[in-house]
């Protein structure tokens, strides 16, 4: 079994087939029930929330786990759970002493791998924990679109849209988690804006007024189209005249006084 990581066509969860994969791979992953009170946590696994376990808790009181737990060996007796902790959080709280376990060696960076595509997977992140996770697969594993599409299970313009989501400045991520906006459809608007004030002053609006996805792509459309400066124009048989202002609105009176400074910076200079 290559140590570098997952095979090219393995997909978790999503795939039938997934512990047959395993089973098939050189190395010869071993497939029994361990003790659960020989397995430990890996200390380094990128979930930072478990979630809600009480349904799994549910349908593992019922039918047993179903999936087993993917773990490897740390030479002392006891195992390090690669791919399964809330598998093992809900045994725990069944009350089972064992557990179907596929016993694997693999280094270090395999493991960080199935544990963060394991992670995407789950139903519940966010879109900014899910675009964190992509960039993570593209920077730290030379993943591409195509690549993270076919392992997650998405489209590659589902994978390229939550990517740019990952580039959305700290600061309006955090307003935007403020304002509690977690409509992938609306961040995806606010990130297309190249302003960053304009982000800004959209996520407020959005959080001031509850707009939804098409008032949000409305607003996006007025706040990259930039008010047309007034011009005034003046055309005899002699001269054409064409004074341009910097903004968008000017009263006739603003062009009188305008005109009459102009004429005033000819008479002084004359």
């Amino acid at each position: 079994m290559s140590k570098r990581g997952l095979p090219a066509n393995l997909r978790l969860r999503h795939d039938l087939h997934f512990v047959e994969q395993l089973a098939s791979r050189t190395g010869a992953p071993i497939g029994r029930m361990i003790p659960i009170d020989r397995l430990d946590l890996n200390l380094e696994q990128p979930r930072v929330e478990i979630g809600d376990l009480s349904d799994l808790v549910a349908s593992i009181r019922e039918k047993g786990i179903l999936e087993p737990l993917l773990v490897r060996p740390k030479g002392d007796g006891r195992f390090m759970i690669i791919s399964g902790e809330r598998r093992y959080r809900a045994a725990l709280i069944v009350g089972l002493r064992e557990v179907p376990c596929i016993e694997m060696d693999v280094d270090d960076q395999a493991v960080a791998e199935i544990n963060l595509i394991e992670n995407l997977q789950r139903k519940d992140l966010t879109p900014f924990e899910e675009a964190q996770g992509f960039k993570m697969l593209v920077e730290r594993f030379g993943y591409t679109h195509e690549e993270i599409a076919r392992k997650i299970g998405k489209s590659r313009s589902s994978v390229t849209e939550t990517l740019a989501l990952a580039e959305m400045p700290e600061e309006i991520k955090e307003l935007c988690r403020r304002a509690d906006i977690q409509s992938k459809s609306v961040l995806l608007q606010i990130a297309r804006l190249k302003d960053v004030e304009q982000m800004r002053a959209l996520v407020e609006r959005i959080r001031r007024e509850g707009l939804r996805r098409d008032d949000v792509r409305r607003q996006k459309q007025v706040a990259q189209k930039r008010p047309r400066p007034f011009v005034y124009r003046y055309r005899a048989a002699e001269f054409r005249l064409e004074v341009r202002f910097k903004k968008a609105e000017v009263s006739p009176g603003e062009v009188a006084e305008c005109l009459r400074r102009v004429a005033d910076e000819i008479e002084r200079a004359v």
